[in-house]
Parts: structure tokens; C-alpha cells; sequence
């Protein structure tokens, strides 16, 4: 089979979280089936655990098993796959420690983005913000997990948007894919109480009181950040 895509599925764009398909150009076809395997994960099309096996996933993106075997190598450089000899590669299942480590991370970024968008926020900000939290309550309404995530994304890079802050916005996206990845299976048990959270940081935004912005940010990112470990370690069978 050669490299070339065979069907005219548009690549999935960064943030989407649709299923994955075949994929094609225009995006450079290793960076592609790299950017596709990446949204599988995401988005838990392939999960936590699955056993990678390239002819499959060759078949899967209409493309050779040469590119297919190029993206697992640097999935698991980046941390998103684990190869294991003689078995083969695997989704990495992240650990409670790596969960703490990043979402800590993400808190400390996101407390200075809703400060930033208290400062600086204009009416007509505040409303692109309670429509993207109408957005997320719908697809909360719905029960789908995607929808869900691909709003609360979108809820929390606009904030950052309105913090005017040029560092925070190289710096977050960064983690964003993976702080996508961690929410995905909590979407839908997290959801009432995180878009209640939400509301009140909009609330907060609108008012223009940074501190208390920034206070519900760190409360709401942790409370994130807890509710996803305690459910990994339940899993993982290290809870009491």
C-alpha cells in the first residue's frame, strides 16, 4: 500500500475531538497519521492500555504501516505510547504522580489567565464567555463526553485569550492536548458541578475582581485535579 491517503476525510484540526478516520493531506503525511493517533487517544478511540498493533492502524488511516510505525516511535518519546520489546507498543495509561504533576501545572497557568481576564475583559468578552458556557451546558445536557470536552477547551483557552497575556498563551497549549486526554473519561461525572464552577468564574471575570477570579480558578482546578486522581488510583486499585 502506498503512503498516500486514500480518502478525503479532512485531517482532524488541533483541539477537534471527532472520532478519527482517514485521514489526508494537506498537513505532511507522518505529521498527520502523528496528529490522528494523538486525537485517538485524546478523544478514547484508543485507550489506556489498548495494545498498538501498526498493520491495523495502517489499514485504519488508508495509509502504509512505514508511517504508522514512524508516529509510534515519536508518540512514545512524547510520552503517549509505551513500547515494550518483544510485545509491542501500547497507550500509555497515566499514573496518579503524572496527573498531579501536570493538572498542577495547568492550575498555576489558568489562576493567572482568570486574573488576567478580570483586568481586562470588556462586556462583549464576557459574552463570547457565557456563550461558551451555554456551549458546554448543552453538550452537559446531551451527555456527550466530546462535546463536553471540546467546549470546556474552549471555555478555558478563551479566558486565556482575555488575559492578554503573550507568555500564557504559548505556555498552555502546551499541556492543553493533555489535560483533554485526563478530562475525557470525567467529562460527564465532573460536568454539573465544573460548568457551575465556570459560571462563577465568568461571574467573577465580569465583575472585574482578578483576585476573586483567580481564587475560583485555583479552587476549580484542583478540585479538577483531585476528582481525576482519585479516579485513576480507584482504578489502578490504590484507593481504600
Amino acid at each position: 500500500m502506498s503512503d498516500t491517503p486514500t480518502v478525503t476525510t479532512p485531517v482532524l484540526a488541533r483541539g477537534a475531538l471527532a472520532p478519527a478516520g482517514p485521514i489526508a493531506r494537506p498537513a505532511p503525511l507522518r505529521q498527520a497519521v502523528y496528529d490522528a493517533l494523538i486525537e485517538m487517544i485524546i478523544n478514547g478511540t484508543l485507550h489506556p492500555g489498548q495494545h498498538l498493533v501498526e498493520a491495523e492502524l495502517a489499514e485504519r488511516l488508508g495509509v502504509s504501516r512505514q508511517p504508522v510505525r514512524e508516529a509510534l516511535q515519536r508518540l512514545q518519546a512524547a510520552g503517549w505510547v509505551d513500547l515494550r520489546p518483544a510485545q509491542g507498543a501500547f497507550v500509555h495509561a497515566p499514573t496518579v504522580e503524572e496527573c498531579a504533576q501536570l493538572l498542577g501545572v495547568r492550575a498555576v497557568l489558568e489562576t493567572y489567565s482568570a486574573q488576567g481576564a478580570a483586568r481586562h475583559a470588556t462586556p462583549h468578552d464576557v459574552a463570547a464567555l457565557w456563550d461558551l458556557q451555554e456551549a458546554g451546558i448543552a453538550a452537559l445536557a446531551a451527555g456527550d463526553a466530546r462535546a463536553i470536552v471540546e467546549a470546556n477547551a474552549a471555555l478555558h483557552s478563551h479566558i486565556t485569550l482575555l488575559s492578554r497575556n503573550a507568555v500564557l498563551a504559548e505556555l498552555i497549549p502546551q499541556v492543553d492536548q493533555r489535560v483533554r486526554w485526563y478530562y475525557m473519561p470525567i467529562a460527564k461525572p465532573r460536568g454539573k458541578d465544573a460548568w457551575s464552577e465556570h459560571a462563577l468564574i465568568i461571574e467573577a471575570i465580569a465583575a472585574g475582581d482578578p483576585e476573586r477570579a483567580e481564587a475560583l480558578m485555583r479552587r476549580h482546578t484542583q478540585s479538577t485535579t483531585d476528582f481525576y486522581c482519585k479516579q485513576i488510583a480507584a482504578a489502578a486499585g490504590l484507593s481504600g
